[in-house]
C-alpha cells in the first residue's frame, strides 16, 4: 500500500551533498530539514502525533510544538500521558487532568493554548457511560473486573490516548474549540504500542475466553457442557471462585457494548490515517532508540499514515575552534611527556577529544537511518545544559527545532 506523504507545506525538504554543515548553534545540519514552522502553520494540519520510545523526550517535544503553533496564532490543545507530570510545571499549571486547562499568558493573533494529562480510568469510565443505559453503566462500573481492566489492563492506557483523541477531535470539529490537537503518546517499552492497542483491546472484549465465559448467559442451560465445567472449574482454582464470576458479570454486562467498541478502534485508526494527522517521531542519537524510530516509520508507511518526519532530540554539539581530535591527542600526549604540570590543559583537550568523538558518533548513527530512509525530513536539537521547566524554557526548545527549517528557506529563497 503507498503511503500518504505530507504536504509540502509540512514537510519541506531538499538534498543537501558535500561535507558536514552545521548550524549557528554547533548542530550538524541533516540532509533533509524537517521545516517545523510550516507543519504548525498548515491549517490542514489538525492533529500532530509525536511518538518514539520511551525516554526521549516526547512530553518536552509535544509541549514545545504546542506553544510555539499558539504562539503562531492557532488554537491548540496538547494531550499528555506522561507520569511524571513535567508538563504542568512547565506550562505553569498547579495540575492537569482529564479536561483541557488553559495555559495562562500563551497565545497571540487569536492563538491560545489549553493542556490536559489524560485520566485513564475516567476516560474508560466515560466510554461506558456514553455507550450504556445509565443502569448498565453503573452495573460495569461497580464491577471489580471492569475496575482491573480499566486501570491496569496491558494496552489500556495506549487505548484510552486514542480514545481521548477521539473525543477530541470530534469537539474540535462540532464547537471549533481547537484547530490543532498535539498528542504525546504513552512512555510504552515499544513505541508501536499505541498503534496495535485499538485493535489489542478490542481482540480481548471479543476474545474466544471472553466468548466462553458469555455463552451460559446468552444461552440455554445445555450449553453449560462437561468440556466448560472442565474450563471453570480449571479458572476457578487459578484465579478464585469469586474473580470468576465478577468476569462473568463483567462480559454479561459488557456484551451490548463489544460492537461500540469494535466499531471505535476502527474509527481511530481510520482518524491516524487521515490527511489532517502528522506524525513526529522522536529520537535520541542512540541506537536503540533510532532503530526503534526506523521500525515506527516503516510501520506507519504499512499503515498509510502520514509522516511529518524526524527530530532527534539531545544531539551533542561541535566544540569551538578547529581542532581535530586526533590533534587534541597528540597535544595531550605532548604535554604528558613534557615533564611539567598541565593536568588542566591535558584534561580540557581530551574533553574537547571526546566531545568531537561523540558528535561523530552521533553523525554516523543519524547518518544510517538518513541513509535507510533518505526522504524522512529531520530536525536536530541540541542538548541542552538544563531541564526545561518553564515556558521560557519551552519557547526556547520551539526555536531551537524551527531553526534549521528558517535556515533552510532563507537558504533557498
Amino acid at each position: 500500500m503507498t503511503p500518504k506523504q505530507p504536504g509540502s507545506r509540512s514537510a519541506r525538504t531538499s538534498p543537501r551533498v558535500g561535507p558536514l554543515v552545521t548550524d549557528r548553534h554547533g548542530v550538524p545540519v541533516p540532509d533533509r530539514v524537517l521545516d517545523v514552522d510550516a507543519l504548525l502553520d498548515d491549517r490542514e494540519r489538525g492533529i500532530i502525533v509525536c511518538c518514539g520510545s520511551g525516554g526521549v523526550g516526547k512530553t518536552t517535544t509535544s509541549a514545545a510544538l504546542a506553544l510555539r503553533a499558539a504562539e503562531r496564532g492557532r488554537k491548540v490543545v496538547v494531550l499528555t500521558i506522561d507520569p511524571a507530570r513535567r508538563l504542568a510545571q512547565s506550562m505553569g499549571i498547579e495540575s492537569l487532568d482529564n479536561t483541557p486547562r488553559p495555559v495562562p499568558g500563551v497565545g497571540r493573533d487569536g492563538g491560545s493554548l489549553d493542556a490536559m494529562m489524560l485520566d485513564m480510568k475516567r476516560t474508560f469510565d466515560e466510554v461506558v457511560q456514553s455507550q450504556a443505559s445509565p443502569e448498565k453503566a453503573a452495573q460495569i462500573l461497580a464491577n471489580p473486573f471492569y475496575v482491573a481492566v480499566s486501570s491496569s489492563f496491558a494496552g489500556t492506557q495506549e487505548y484510552m490516548a486514542m480514545e481521548k483523541l477521539g473525543q477530541l477531535d470530534a469537539e474540535a470539529r462540532r464547537t471549533g474549540s481547537h484547530d490543532l490537537i498535539v498528542v504525546d503518546t504513552p512512555p510504552s517499552r515499544s513505541a508501536l504500542d499505541f498503534l496495535d492497542a485499538p485493535e489489542r483491546l478490542s481482540s480481548f472484549l471479543d476474545g474466544r475466553f471472553m466468548k466462553l465465559l458469555l455463552a451460559p448467559a446468552k444461552g440455554p442451560a445445555r450449553l453449560m457442557t462437561a468440556g466448560f465445567g472442565m474450563v471453570t472449574n480449571a479458572v476457578t482454582k487459578i484465579i478464585g471462585a469469586q474473580v470468576l464470576q465478577d468476569m462473568k458479570a463483567f462480559v454479561a454486562a459488557f456484551d451490548t457494548l463489544f460492537g461500540g467498541f469494535r466499531a471505535r478502534a476502527q474509527r481511530t485508526f481510520e482518524l491516524l490515517q487521515d490527511r489532517r494527522t502528522a506524525f513526529v517521531v522522536v529520537a535520541v542519537p542512540e541506537p536503540d532508540a533510532l532503530r526503534e524510530a526506523a521500525y515506527f516509520v516503516e510501520r506507519l508507511r504499512a499503515e498509510d499514515m502520514p509522516l511529518a518526519g524526524l527530530v532527534v532530540n539531545r544531539a551533542s554539539t561541535l566544540p569551538e575552534g578547529n581542532l581535530s581530535a586526533n590533534a587534541a591527542r597528540a597535544a595531550v600526549e605532548r604535554l604528558r611527556t613534557s615533564g611539567e604540570d598541565h593536568d588542566l590543559a591535558a584534561g580540557l583537550l581530551r574533553l574537547h577529544a571526546d566531545r568531537l568523538m561523540l558528535v561523530e558518533r552521533e553523525q554516523r548513527l543519524t547518518g544510517r537511518f538518513a541513509t535507510s530512509h533518505p526522504d524522512v525530513a529531520t530536525a536536530v536539537l541540541p542538548a541542552l545544559s538544563t531541564d526545561v521547566h518553564d515556558l521560557d524554557g519551552l519557547r526556547r526548545i520551539g526555536e531551537l527545532l524551527a531553526d534549521q527549517g528558517v535556515a533552510e528557506r532563507d537558504a533557498t529563497a
